[in-house]
């Protein structure tokens, strides 16, 4: 794979090159008509090719390569979230992600979430030529989310040799997020493992939702390899989305439902609950969720300590 990586990046500033037609040279043009046509060339250059882009999302198809050549598409993106389209997949892409506000590429996380029904490439973390596979060429599972920190390199989107490449389309949504929280860590790379008295404190201050409540329900969907936890909320610390709405009987409540890798084996339980988490891709995943009166000790002892991260109002 080094070397697949390593001849693409060296491929990949010799894409759009084309020699120039013989014949007369051009008439001179007055200088505002010379940088008039200049500025037309850029607008127009791709107007030929089967692609569109943005900021934030890109869409192109791998019809505008040459059937014996496997050319390398550069692809530049500045924004916090949008898609990745490919069209008849041959070559590769690099895609080049970066936040549209300055921040350190250390404090920056990428999640990636493949369509559903994607296939035709596999998809790749690159760095200095060594590639680590995030999925497997028709691995389209919607719940197949996949991060990783900014400065552990790029994406690199390599297809795979099709007898026919008709109908076959990868892409992905992806999401740039800071990542200044411990927390982070955990939902990301071990979801189902218990949080740590740290992690808990920092959840419940930094998460985009920390609520107390009790599970009602739990349902699952094997075919996106999700739990769905339905709750029933009894205070409200923090959320940054309308996940949590009032019940309609308006007695103080609040309710909603979060989401979980099946894996994790949520079953309903009795009592109260800290329910804490981020919003990826639209959706509310489950972060730290101890039970409350273990979050009412780990709270007192910290903030005795003078170690709380912030503040919170115990009933």
């Amino acid at each position: 794979m080094r070397g697949a990586a390593q001849a693409a990046w060296g491929r990949a500033g010799q894409l759009w090159s084309r020699p120039l037609a013989p014949g007369p040279p051009p008439p001179s043009l007055p200088p505002p008509l010379l940088l008039l046509t200049a500025l037309l060339a850029v607008l127009l250059g791709g107007a030929g090719a089967q692609y569109s882009s943005d900021l934030c999302s890109w869409k192109g198809s791998g019809l505008t390569h040459e059937a014996h050549r496997k050319e390398v598409e550069q692809v530049y993106l500045r924004c916090a979230a949008g898609t990745v389209e490919w069209m008849y997949p041959t070559g590769a892409l690099i895609v080049n992600l970066r936040p549209n506000t300055f921040s350190p590429a250390r404090h920056l996380t990428v999640c990636i979430k493949p369509f559903r029904g994607s296939s035709g490439a596999n998809i790749y973390l690159e760095k200095t030529g060594e590639l680590r596979l995030l999925v497997r060429d028709g691995d389209g599972r919607p719940s197949g989310v996949q991060c990783f920190g900014l400065e552990q390199g790029g994406l690199f989107v390599e297809a795979t040799p099709q007898q026919d490449i008709g109908r076959r389309t990868t892409g992905f949504q992806y999401e740039l997020t800071r990542r200044h929280r411990a927390s982070d860590l955990h939902e990301l790379s071990a979801p189902c493992r218990p949080c740590s008295d740290t992690e808990v404190l920092l959840a419940v201050c930094t998460s985009d939702f920390a609520v107390r409540g009790s599970i009602q329900e739990v349902t699952h969907e094997p075919e996106w390899q999700d739990s769905v936890i339905h709750l029933r909320v009894s205070r409200l610390y923090r959320q940054k989305s309308r996940v949590f709405e009032s019940v309609p009987e308006g007695d103080g409540h609040w309710q909603g439902r979060v989401r979980t890798l099946l894996e994790c084996g949520v079953r309903p339980g009795h009592g109260d609950f800290l329910f804490t988490g981020h919003m990826h891709f639209g959706e509310a995943r489950l972060g730290c969720a101890p039970r409350f009166k273990d979050f009412r000790r780990m709270y007192r002892d910290a903030r005795e300590r003078g170690l709380n991260p912030c503040e919170v109002v115990m009933d």
